[in-house]
């Protein structure tokens, strides 16, 4: 068993208190809860059960508080628990939350990543995939994404163009605008290629 040794009431939310068990803090809960539950300092507590607490009574406000976080643009599924863990939410909590949406079909990795993709202009599939990565999507399902994705050329060449612009060009400057767009997360072949457009054939 462990202990309750602190409820304060949160800042910027009066109606809610944070519960701190064996000194560090645990969950979030609303007052009204505590109060029925006759959650106290000095109290003697089981973890599995405070988890229930939540979850029997703040299970639909946390997925009314995803869904309004959500309703502005996408977020995978990472960026959701994160979300719900800086509100106090534990881990059964947040379970069903993730749970209703994903059968819902309103959080999907896979349409997050492709719309991700189709939306950024001007970087590579290893730029891309670090995006990704930081956005907290599924590293399979990034994999599966990027697998469907075409680099463009195109897009390669444009960003080499300008990047050559009111530059001398000569072996040295396109060596430095190659790297420039690998920097970019473009691939060895799409930087080529780029390069043989701006009519550059040495081999790097």
């Amino acid at each position: 068993m462990s202990e309750i040794t602190s409820i304060e009431p949160q800042i910027k939310d009066k109606s809610r208190c944070n519960i701190y068990v064996d000194g560090r803090f645990y969950c979030g809960i609303k007052l009204e809860v505590a109060v029925k539950y006759h959650l106290k300092a000095g109290m003697r507590v089981d973890k599995a059960e405070l988890d229930k607490i939540q979850l029997e009574t703040e299970k639909s406000q946390a997925l009314d508080k995803a869904l309004t976080h959500m309703s502005a643009t996408m977020k995978t599924k990472k960026q959701i628990r994160d979300f719900l863990l800086k509100k106090g939410y534990v881990e059964a909590v947040i379970n069903y939350v993730l749970e209703r949406l994903e059968y819902y079909k309103l959080i999907d990795d896979a349409a997050y990543c492709r719309a991700y993709v189709n939306s950024v202009k001007g970087k590579g599939k290893r730029a891309l995939e670090a995006d990704l990565i930081k956005r907290g999507a599924d590293k399979r399902v990034i994999e599966e994404v990027l697998e469907e994705t075409v680099e463009d050329e195109d897009e390669a060449f444009a960003i080499l163009s300008k990047y050559l612009r009111g530059k001398t060009v000569d072996k040295q400057t396109m060596y430095k605008g190659f790297k420039y767009l690998l920097s970019k997360g473009y691939g060895y072949d799409t930087a080529k290629a780029a390069l043989e457009k701006a009519g550059c054939d040495e081999d790097y």
